[in-house]
């Protein structure tokens, strides 16, 4: 296919484009390997060849733009291994099994009867649901419970909620995940737990957990500004500070603030951020002055929490003032979701979330450093530099926390 039909694809419908765009890459992949592992080409002569080809075998494999109809090279003496599906197997496996156990549950919408028809899955068993599971948690448990081998110097967590069956009840439970920056700079995805809620407990837990593995080393701690974090954070991270998500902390404050006035309050709230956080103190004033007292209650509420960051080298600023580094986890674990709608269970939730945190982590071990970490090479340069000044304000509230 020409270059200029896939733009022309693309902009007609992006998804599709994609969609296209993506078999056509992963079709080559598979070319590639086939050459690779047969030592020859089609047709080509050469007394190197391993292995005779034997056509093309149609496979579907379930992305985040949909189905995608590819064709695996086949071989007569021996099977052909490609990375395309193991590379994505974990996720779309897991996916599946939701989908075969919401059917054998009953809880079936015409929604997966369809998709069930379109991946072209006919009389299942209950029994073969219940083995597929059994292998996919093999693996994501393994993950779970794996050794934290490096120190983690920042650490952040967040949440999503997905909906579940609990036996005739519909619920939304929470995914809890905790990401973190090495130190040696690179991410590391260490965890994730589906609990009733957010409370402190179900935190102290997960941070338990984590601590037993190997977690070590936590300077900072990233979040929102749930109650139940900041209280499991202060018992499980002594002598860690905690930094208040900016982008969560502008939220909490626009929410107190009728839309027409935000855009005013957005500039006055954004002067002081950034390395201005100092004068957060002058901004909860003028929003009592401009009558918005429960938006200047918010700013004082995190005036002292949402400028930690500073005692962090400069660089590393923009990355550890919020909890962006987990959005696109969040954003993976919403879109795979939406295909099922309602979970069959919170094992076959866990399932695909760590099936999905177990990709993205492959990429992220593996990929560009994250942070350059060389002012943490020595420690003592690290506590020399994280006497971050406080306001007055911000040291009267330590004074009276201690």
């Amino acid at each position: 296919m020409e270059l200029s039909n896939f733009i022309q694809e693309y902009l007609a419908d992006q998804d599709e484009g994609m969609k296209i765009l993506l078999a056509f890459f992963l079709n080559s992949v598979m070319l590639v390997e086939a050459a690779q592992q047969a030592g020859a080409e089609w047709y080509e002569r050469t007394g190197k060849r391993m292995a005779r080809r034997n056509g093309k075998k149609k496979r579907t494999l379930l992305s985040r733009y949909g189905r995608l109809d590819l064709e695996k090279p086949e071989f007569r003496d021996k099977p052909f291994k490609t990375v395309v599906f193991e590379k994505y197997s974990r996720i779309e496996k897991s996916l599946i099994n939701a989908i075969l156990e919401s059917y054998i549950q009953g809880v079936s919408t015409r929604k997966i009867r369809l998709i069930m028809h379109e991946l072209g899955i006919e009389g299942v068993s209950a029994e073969t649901v219940s083995n597929l599971g059994k292998q996919l948690d093999e693996q994501v448990l393994a993950f779970l419970n794996r050794p934290i081998e490096h120190p983690i110097l920042y650490l952040i967590v967040d949440a999503v909620y997905i909906r579940v069956r609990r036996k005739h009840q519909y619920v939304n439970l929470a995914v809890l995940i905790v990401a973190g920056i090495r130190d040696d700079g690179y991410r590391e995805l260490l965890g994730v737990q589906i609990s009733d809620s957010e409370g402190e407990g179900f935190w102290l837990s997960l941070f338990d957990d984590l601590k037993r593995r190997g977690l070590r080393g936590v300077q900072m701690v990233i979040s929102d500004g749930h109650k139940g974090i900041r209280s499991a954070v202060s018992k499980s991270f002594v002598g860690a500070s905690w930094q208040m998500c900016q982008v969560h902390f502008l939220r909490a404050i626009f929410n107190k603030v009728p839309k027409k006035r935000q855009p005013e309050v957005i500039q006055l709230v954004k002067s002081a951020l950034n390395g201005n956080e100092d004068l957060l103190p002058e901004v909860a004033e003028k929003l009592a002055q401009m009558g918005f007292h429960q938006a200047a209650d918010t700013v004082e509420a995190f005036m002292c929490d949402v400028g930690n960051y500073r005692a962090f080298p400069k660089a590393h600023w923009k990355r550890i003032r919020t909890t962006n580094m987990v959005e696109r986890v969040n954003g993976e674990i919403k879109r795979r979701t939406k295909v099922v709608a309602v979970f069959p269970s919170r094992e076959s939730l866990l399932r695909l979330a760590g099936s999905i945190l177990m990709d993205i982590n492959e990429e992220w071990i593996t990929g560009n450093r994250y942070l350059d970490m060389t002012e943490f090479l020595d420690k003592q340069i690290l506590e020399d530099e994280s006497g971050l000044q406080l306001s007055p304000e911000c040291q009267v509230a330590s004074i009276a926390d201690h």
